[in-house]
């Protein structure tokens, strides 16, 4: 794998008996799955290996990257992905993403792997491929720890019951991460009086005061706390130094392409906007905590839902919505996403269901699209408002018209630009 393997031309093949066997080998990998929190968990453990002058290969749901070159882009949380990232020379160590979806159809795409983690257990995509609960999905996620070589180790989250209940009968070498566990952890990544701990052995080293993780916002985005715990034990697993977590930690996010579209938060000219993928009642209920931190004098969610989720899981995440108690929700139909559904279907359930919640009929608007959607929500924002726009397959678009916005020195209250 990676730096490990020897590579020919297909004309210019060697003799096996010309072939230095002993420089063939592999390169330690990691594979991340989960419901929420993979690709930050695969950036942040693949800046670590940057830290230490490593190159890492990582695949993701937006992206294929060595060290910093960007291979190719769209969504590579499948075996595609993790083959073209290992299958590269220049790869030090693999840090690979896997998605539901990939391992149902296609199962995993490597039969050997360092260390393997599940970030959460949370409902989305029911009633596909056979899976029909929370316990199906938890199976789903730890076919993982199939990969894993001698010595290899699982890691889960301590918070998440199906994980901790299921772990144990997956692998015999366990180690656990999450905020609350008690005495739980003896190896693997904890929180302890506010600081990110890195347990081996029962013993606590420091790593860094999550108020320091730069992602977590001063430890308002709890959400990006776990992932930092979660990285922190992956990392520790490839054999990464601590001062390498804390430097990555540190600095990960302070440029928005270090982890595009999730968590990302802006003010431009005194509206205060959060971007983020969150697509499912846990990621929503997540971004819901860290909204909660972020003072404004009027809050708006846009929202919308791919066609290949049940009608209950459509109408749970319009009750994660309203739990943020918004002034003004913008409801986008997300065309490239119907996925059998007809132009309208979601749209109008999520209305239904928003509207049985509370909200008032005049605080809801419904757009064709996430781009007329995103220009409704600046047309009504004034100074002190945070929109909340939970963006993508427009990420880039949604971005891209933050940046023009500022280019202009737009205000709130002014005409949009293409009016």
């Amino acid at each position: 794998l990676g730096a490990g393997a020897l590579v020919w031309p297909y004309d210019q093949l060697p003799t096996p008996e010309a072939v230095d066997w002993a420089a063939v080998r592999d390169v330690p990998v990691i594979l991340v799955t989960g419901t929420n929190g993979k690709s930050t968990t695969v950036r942040l453990i693949a800046a670590m290996a940057r830290a230490t002058g490593k190159v890492a290969g990582l695949s993701s749901s937006d992206w294929v990257r060595v060290g910093d070159d960007i291979l190719d882009k769209g969504d590579y949380s499948g075996p595609g992905g993790a083959r073209l990232a290992m299958r590269d020379p220049r790869v030090e160590i693999g840090v690979l993403e896997l998605a539901r979806g990939g391992i149902l159809r296609r199962g995993l795409p490597l039969g050997r792997a360092s260390a393997a983690l599940v970030t959460n257990v949370a409902s989305d995509h029911l009633g596909e491929y056979g899976i029909y609960d929370l316990d199906g999905i938890a199976d789903t996620k730890l076919v993982v720890a199939k990969a894993l070589l001698h010595g290899g180790r699982l890691i889960v989250n301590a918070d998440d019951p199906r994980l901790a209940e299921r772990a144990p009968e997956r692998a015999a070498d366990l180690s656990w991460f999450g905020m609350a566990p008690g005495g739980l952890i003896r190896d693997g990544a904890a929180l302890e009086d506010g600081l990110i701990v890195l347990r081996r052995g029962g013993r606590s080293l420091p790593v860094l005061p999550a108020a320091e993780v730069r992602i977590a916002m001063g430890g308002a985005a709890r959400h990006n706390v776990a992932n930092a715990l979660a990285a922190v034990a992956g990392a520790d697993r490839l054999g990464l130094p601590i001062d390498a977590m804390a430097q990555a930690l540190r600095s990960f996010g302070a440029d928005e392409a270090d982890n595009p579209g999730r968590g990302v938060l802006r003010e431009i000219a005194g509206v205060k906007v959060l971007v983020d993928f969150a697509h499912n009642p846990h990621g929503i209920a997540a971004v819901g905590e860290l909204v909660a931190n972020i003072p404004a004098k009027r809050r708006l969610v846009l929202l919308g839902q791919a066609g290949d989720r049940t009608d209950a899981e459509i109408k749970a995440l319009a009750c994660a919505v309203w739990t943020m108690r918004p002034d003004r929700i913008v409801i986008k139909e997300m065309e490239s996403y119907l996925r059998g559904r007809e132009p309208g279907e979601i749209p109008a359930l999520l209305r239904a269901e928003l509207s049985g919640l509370g909200a008032a009929a005049d605080t809801i608007t419904v757009e064709d699209s996430e781009t007329a959607a995103v220009r409704s929500s600046f047309g009504w924002a004034r100074e002190g408002d945070l929109l909340v726009l939970l963006s993508h397959a427009a990420r880039a678009r949604t971005l891209a018209f933050l940046d023009q916005l500022e280019a202009l020195e737009w205000r709130a209250g002014q005409t949009l630009p293409g009016s």
